[in-house]
């Protein structure tokens, strides 16, 4: 069974979907002879390339054909989970058998079980996210030294530390025993480029990647190569800078890590376990009133899309904060009822999350900052769920009257997140498409910037 999956992937992946889905059933149908009160069971098989060069040598060439079913049974409110690579009956068999043994011996949960039979999702929509790459590995390998020598072209002082092609594809399917079976297939390309120069100051290091679920929407190795140059290079002369307090203007692609954060402390995980500081946050102004932080699940071809959550329900576009205030905490099935609120379908997470913008690109940006620190890099995990409290080293450059000044080094950046969140001055439109947060550059003012 297991060499007939890997197959099928490869010639038909509608088949694959189909077989995995009839695993499913089987796997229902074994759980409740078994003995188990209820069943869900979450299987993905992906298979992809993944190739690496340095210095114009091949350095790592993989070939993976990924699965997996988990598998979670419920004794009344006893709950065991178990999973298995193995696609036979018997494996199947056996690992039921394990995961019964598990709930026998684990203590009851009230909360646990599956979710209500009517919240099943009854629709699924083709969001197009379904785009194989005919991609061998010499291919790959050709794409990526086009991508290292772009990028050694531009400088001299340049060395490569990697240049990545990835290609991966898949199908994911999710059942549970109300009869609920939804499958989804999806694709995911990517390249990096990771360089180093050598300055008075020491080494400095930088990269650039692209990402997208179609391969032709990818940026070309050539620009890929010259962009991680660029950002390199641009590191050159870096400086320390004295400890001040001053706005700070997050690149896009590090403003999504605050967004990371902003959905951490409204998960229901953290609100339940009380750790998070927007504990007592509901219904208050936690952004300024333009502030508009909404999922939008089914856009097309978007790497965050997805039809139904972890639990079979269906997603849907909602926001979480509107005018700035916190409207909505973000649950599970679990979650909810350990809140006693209905699920937000977001078992497994938001899918597509997107902040309002209120200002113009990134050199317009800076312009309205004025005078401050531009951060390109975020360094350290120096991030206190529970209080807010926020401190993590930065690279990126230092800004005179809206024109950037030079690089910096040695520089942390402090603040806490309710205060930042507060202080928003702006979002860019310089939108960050690159994964699941969707959100341009962050300007925030009032933060304490320590260097020398």
């Amino acid at each position: 069974m297991t060499q007939q999956l890997s197959e099928q992937q490869h010639d038909d992946p509608q088949a694959l979907c189909r077989t995995l889905e009839q695993r499913v059933a089987f796997i229902l149908d074994e759980a409740s002879r078994q003995g188990a009160s209820a069943c869900e069971v979450a299987v993905s098989q992906n298979t992809g390339l993944s190739v690496g060069v340095r210095q114009g040598e091949v350095e790592t060439v993989e070939l993976n054909r990924d699965q997996g079913f988990g598998i979670t049974l419920y004794l009344d409110q006893r709950k065991g989970s178990a999973s298995t690579s193995d696609t036979s009956d018997e494996a199947i068999r056996s690992t039921i058998a394990a995961a019964l043994a598990i709930a026998r011996n684990t203590s009851p949960d009230p909360c646990s079980g599956l979710a209500d039979a009517e919240l099943m999702a009854t629709e699924l929509p083709d969001l197009d996210l379904y785009h194989p790459w005919a991609l061998s590995a010499e291919q790959a390998i050709e794409r990526a030294l086009q991508c290292e020598a772009a990028a050694l072209q531009m400088d001299s002082r340049l060395s490569s530390d990697s240049a990545n092609i990835s290609s991966q594809q898949g199908c994911r399917v999710y059942g549970n025993s109300h009869g609920f079976i939804g499958s989804s297939l999806g694709s995911r390309h990517s390249a990096s480029a990771v360089l180093i120069v050598n300055t008075p100051e020491g080494m400095q290091r930088d990269y650039w990647y692209t990402v997208d679920r179609r391969a032709d929407q990818l940026m070309t190795p050539e620009a890929l190569g010259q962009r991680a140059a660029e950002r390199t290079l641009a590191r050159i002369g870096a400086q320390p800078v004295k400890t001040a307090r001053v706005p700070v203007l997050f690149a896009a692609d590090q403003a999504a890590g605050l967004l990371g954060h902003l959905i951490g402390a409204i998960s229901g995980g953290a609100v339940y376990r009380q750790s998070t500081f927007l504990l007592e946050a509901m219904d208050t102004q936690i952004f300024p009133e333009w502030v508009t932080v909404d999922e939008r699940p089914h856009m097309l071809q978007a790497l965050g899309s997805a039809a139904f959550d972890g639990d079979g329900l269906a997603t849907r576009a909602q926001a979480f904060v509107e005018q700035g205030r916190l409207r909505s905490w973000v649950l599970s099935t679990y979650s909810g009822r350990r809140l006693k609120l209905p699920s937000t379908a977001n078992a497994g997470g938001v899918h597509n999350l997107h902040v309002s913008a209120n200002a113009g690109d990134l050199p317009s940006l800076l312009r309205e900052m004025g005078t401050g620190l531009l951060v390109t890099e975020l360094m350290g995990q120096g991030v206190n769920g529970v209080t807010g409290d926020y401190s993590r080293g930065a690279g990126g450059f230092w800004v005179e009257n809206g024109v950037i000044s030079h690089p910096v080094r040695e520089v942390t950046i402090a603040g806490n997140l309710r205060e930042m969140f507060s202080n928003l001055r702006c979002v860019g439109s310089d939108i960050e498409r690159r994964g699941n947060y969707l959100t341009g550059s962050w300007l925030v003012d009032g933060m304490t910037v320590g260097g020398a």
